[in-house]
């Protein structure tokens, strides 16, 4: 029996999801700490901004990083979005005003507007397409460790030490992504050298129209993900948790084992069936999380949401994957983490807004990102999957 040509479980594969682990983890662990922090130098009522500057910017550079994986490499690409981790690591304890803080989460941004979108495609290149579903899936079992650890980690040193020391930590975890980026092989054959027509954007490089179905479930369904990462810092302060950071710890738990095993149902399947069953749970999560008030309940929430994300990222990641071409796999990822960035942002903004720092506000927005996920769910019961040129020829012989 002879092996195959392009196994996943090779060298190339498990360094990209290390690499992603450490990533994951240098950014994730601010999160759970900045809220009250921001709050610290006057700016509470901008809680809302510390998610939806981050992912504007991470939303505005897709394109460029879509359009430069396919031309520049995946490698490079990579290691810009963890050398921005790294910087940004240690301006936070410079730039001390609110409205340094602020400008810093704009920058942070560009991290995951670069090394996620080259990430996927290096992925999809190493990985015969079969199985891009599973592979994806172990990517995000790796990815979502970081986030589970990150914030568990990143509250557990600020419970400690300081806050400088969290920062510092970050930027350590960002340069350790950065060494193993450096022993990766570069998997784009038809590499350009960088030239600044690279960075001219035309409209036609902005989104790839193939995979707007995949985008538009996306923005819809990651809504509720901005609003978590605003709200349950304090929620889980008003219901007496020391530990801030651990619903993400739980949620990214719950989502490590069923990640892996929806992506190979997916590739079995179908993704249609397994991004509606996926929906389905995350509506009940929010419903659990929105309706709990004590610490039970709440980490209840936490494992449904982890179970609902587990099964929706891989499914939605390959389902973006097959509708692209191959020669624009780099702007297709890029389309659908634009959309994830506008999902994440407008839901924190929103849940910022309207919350202003009254802690009985937190359910109604809860309740509020499960209706907009009924939404997403309605788009893809009632969507109408098009005919495939092939089965069009073979209904029109038949005929």
């Amino acid at each position: 029996m002879t092996k195959p040509a392009n196994p996943i479980y090779n060298i190339h594969f498990a360094l990209v999801c290390l690499s992603s682990l450490l990533f994951s983890a240098s950014y994730n662990m601010l999160i759970p700490e900045l809220p009250a922090y921001l709050s610290s130098m006057g700016g509470g009522e901008h809680k809302g901004l510390i998610i939806a500057l981050f992912t504007l910017t991470a939303g505005i550079s897709r394109p460029f990083s879509g359009r430069l994986t396919d031309k520049l490499g995946r490698v490079p690409v990579m290691a810009v979005g963890s050398i921005v981790c790294f910087i940004c690591g240690f301006l936070y304890p410079v730039l001390s005003s609110v409205s340094g803080f602020l400008f810093l989460r704009l920058l942070h941004g560009f991290s995951t507007g670069f090394k996620p979108t080259a990430t996927a495609a290096y992925v999809a290149d190493i990985v015969p397409r079969e199985r891009w579903g599973e592979a994806l899936g172990i990517h995000g079992l790796l990815f979502s460790t970081g986030m589970a650890v990150g914030p568990a980690i990143g509250s557990a040193i600020r419970m400690s030490h300081s806050l400088n020391t969290l920062f510092y930590t970050s930027s350590f975890f960002a340069l350790m992504s950065i060494v193993i980026l450096m022993n990766m092989r570069e998997t784009l054959k038809d590499r350009e050298p960088f030239n600044l027509g690279m960075l001219k954007i035309a409209r036609k490089d902005i989104i790839a129209v193939e995979v707007l179905p995949a985008a538009i479930v996306t923005l819809l369904s990651y809504m509720s993900y901005g609003a978590i990462l605003t709200l349950i810092p304090d929620w889980s302060h008003h219901l007496g948790i020391a530990n801030k950071g651990l619903f993400f710890m739980v949620f990214t738990i719950a989502s490590l084992v069923i990640r892996f095993v929806a992506g190979k149902v997916s590739d079995k399947y179908g993704r249609l069936v397994v991004i509606k069953t996926g929906l389905i749970l995350l509506v009940l999560a929010l419903v659990i999380v929105a309706y709990a008030q004590t610490v039970a309940g709440l980490m209840l929430g936490a494992v449904f949401y982890g179970i609902a994300q587990g099964i929706l990222s891989p499914a939605l990641n390959a389902w973006t994957i097959d509708m692209s071409q191959p020669d624009h796999r780099g702007k297709a990822v890029a389309t659908m983490y634009i959309s994830l960035e506008a999902g994440i942002g407008l839901g924190a903004l929103i849940a910022g807004w309207y919350y202003q720092d009254v802690i009985t506000q937190v359910p109604y927005i809860i309740y509020a990102t499960a209706a907009v996920t009924v939404v997403a769910f309605a788009y893809m019961y009632l969507r109408k999957e098009p005919v495939k040129k092939e089965e069009a020829i073979e209904v029109e012989v038949l005929g």
